[in-house]
């Protein structure tokens, strides 16, 4: 049931648009044309970094409220605490909230959920527990847009509730002191895609904004905030366009130049030099580590990882961190192939992927389903079954919009939320079935005429004598690559295999040298080292184009993205 991969090579350049980038590279003026930039003027902003329209805060709703609110918590030395989700969104979202309000001499704490006693977001034990120890003002970060019941029971024990979210809304908004959004209807901001800590910044400015202009004075400087941003925005997968590009690039810098003691110690035990980090480096080695935390145990340790001072203490926690990062990566494996072989044993040709199971650890059944999406291109849900309900992480693909598939069975959950690609749930047991069932019916109606085959997608055809040193200059220049601003990605044909071996643990990767007869590459394929078995002599390959270190020495290299016998 793997899929095998459709190769799409975008379109050329118009000539239009190639008079309009003459300023630019050939190979550059293709790419940003890909990206949706045929102007100078759009381009130039684009390669800088800039976002082209106006960013002020102000323009949330909710926003000025919310300001406000904190602003008297201040002057009347209010206890205040951020709730935030145990993801590194909601983990990053909490660490900047409590940074900036404690610099104003707010009284303020971090408050993350554990997701095996609490589940996700916002729950009556704790905000009730809250109240009772002294809070009047709770301020959710990554969580809080689709619970009316708990913003309800706030309201009712005189706790006053402002949510900031970026999740997508449904119908009916939480009673809350304030609400921000910008997804929300008739929100001005223009740009909708901002992580749940970007929105958490945004209020950080707002905040700082409204405090100085009351004629008070603070050295803070909010850009010291940005390597938080970019951690978050990053590891939650938000398109890294308009203001997330923006600010991951600036936040990326601060990264390379950190104070942040606890960035110090996780990028040691990550084995990551911190001067050169990326925004692969985020998703790659300090996002799953930050993850961790909250996948298997309590994300606190993440939090005070982020927010302590104390060189001992933040590489105990770095350590910690890095251990249960291999636990993580161990049970991921187990559930995925339990999963794998109950959802293809229920159906082998359902449009759908489905496993629960009561000994699933609840912290990776996302990881998992991540995992059979990408094997067997079919949207995935894995969860845990407890005595009375089952708590589920979807992720899905292009063609299958996860979240409205879910709206659609809303009488039978006891909650739901995400985006087009990934999503969660709980439903009780009793309503399982049917739950199955339906989700069932609705992706075979969607999907049932749709060739599902995973596509890659290139930038270009090149010649392989045309991959200089030179052109990584330019590919720097779409820095930060990632979700929504992908790598550039290249197509050269009829290359002749000198060599190919497989190598990692059980055989997983490919490691070839490749020849066109005028210039000669190494390549290495990552999880394709099933086509040494079957190798061509001549292959045309999809890759992206990278320098490659290793033992102190640089050396051009091809990442390869998939390869093919050459016709």
């Amino acid at each position: 049931m793997t899929q095998s991969k459709r190769w799409y090579v975008s379109p050329n350049i118009t000539e239009q648009a190639k008079e309009a980038l003459a300023a630019f590279p050939p190979i550059l003026q293709q790419l940003l044309f890909n990206r949706g930039y045929s102007s100078d003027v759009e381009a130039r902003a684009f390669l800088r970094a800039e976002a082209n329209f106006d960013t002020s805060p102000f323009q949330m709703i909710g926003m000025s409220a919310a300001v406000e609110r904190i602003l008297y918590a201040l002057d009347h030395h209010e206890q205040v605490a951020i709730y935030g989700d145990y993801d590194v969104d909601g983990v990053t979202a909490t660490a900047l909230l409590v940074q900036t309000l404690r610099e104003l001499g707010i009284e303020v704490r971090g408050y993350i959920p554990n997701r095996f006693d609490e589940g996700y977001g916002l729950n009556i034990e704790a905000l009730s527990a809250l109240k009772e120890d002294g809070v009047s003002l709770v301020i959710t970060v990554d969580c809080g847009i689709r619970s009316p019941d708990e913003a309800a029971h706030a309201r009712q024990i005189g706790l006053d509730l402002i949510i900031t979210d970026h999740h997508q809304p449904a119908s009916l908004l939480p009673s809350a002191f304030a609400v921000i959004n910008p997804k929300q209807d008739g929100d001005l901001y223009p740009d909708k895609d901002l992580a749940g800590v970007g929105i958490a910044y945004k209020l950080a400015l707002a905040v700082l904004e409204k405090y100085l202009l009351t004629g008070q004075l603070t050295d803070f400087n909010p850009d010291s905030l940005l390597d938080l941003v970019a951690l978050g925005t990053v590891a939650d997968l938000a398109p890294l366009v308009g203001e997330n590009r923006m600010l991951v690039r600036k936040g990326l810098l601060r990264i390379r130049n950190t104070t942040r003691q606890g960035l110090f110690s996780l990028a040691n035990v990550a084995e990551m030099p911190i001067a050169k980090t990326t925004a692969m480096n985020i998703g790659f080695a300090l996002g799953p580590r930050l993850n961790a935390a909250g996948r298997l145990e309590s994300a606190l340790a993440a939090f005070d990882l982020l927010t302590t001072s104390d060189p001992m203490l933040a590489g105990q926690l770095a350590q910690k961190l890095d251990l249960q990062n291999r636990e993580r990566q161990r049970v991921t494996r187990e559930i995925q192939a339990q999963a794998e072989e109950m959802a293809l044993a229920d159906d082998p040709q359902a449009h759908i992927l489905f496993a629960v199971h009561p000994e699933f650890n609840s912290g990776v059944v996302g990881l998992a389903a991540s995992r059979l999406v990408e094997t067997f291109y079919r949207p995935a849900i894995v969860g845990q079954q407890n005595a009375e309900t089952t708590r589920c992480s979807c992720r899905s693909i292009p063609e299958f919009h996860i979240t409205e598939a879910l709206d659609q069975c809303a009488d039978l959950l006891v909650r739901h939320g995400g985006h087009a690609a990934a999503a969660g749930f709980t439903v009780k047991n009793e309503n399982l079935p049917a739950l199955k069932e339906r989700l069932m019916v609705i992706a075979g109606k969607q999907l049932a005429e749709i060739e599902l085959h995973p596509t890659l997608v290139a930038d270009m055809e090149v010649p392989l004598y045309e991959m200089k040193p030179e052109v990584l200059k330019f590919l720097d220049y779409l820095q930060p690559t990632g979700y929504g601003n992908l790598d550039a990605v290249f197509v050269s044909r009829n290359l002749q295999v000198k060599s190919s071996r497989t190598v990692g643990a059980d055989a997983k990767h490919i490691k070839m040298t490749l020849s066109d007869g005028r210039v000669t590459y190494d390549a290495i394929g990552f999880r394709l080292g099933h086509l040494q078995a079957n190798m061509p002599p001549r292959v045309d390959v999809m890759y992206t184009f990278e320098m490659n270190e290793f033992n102190g020495r640089t050396s051009l290299q091809l990442n390869l993205k998939d390869a093919k016998a050459a016709d």
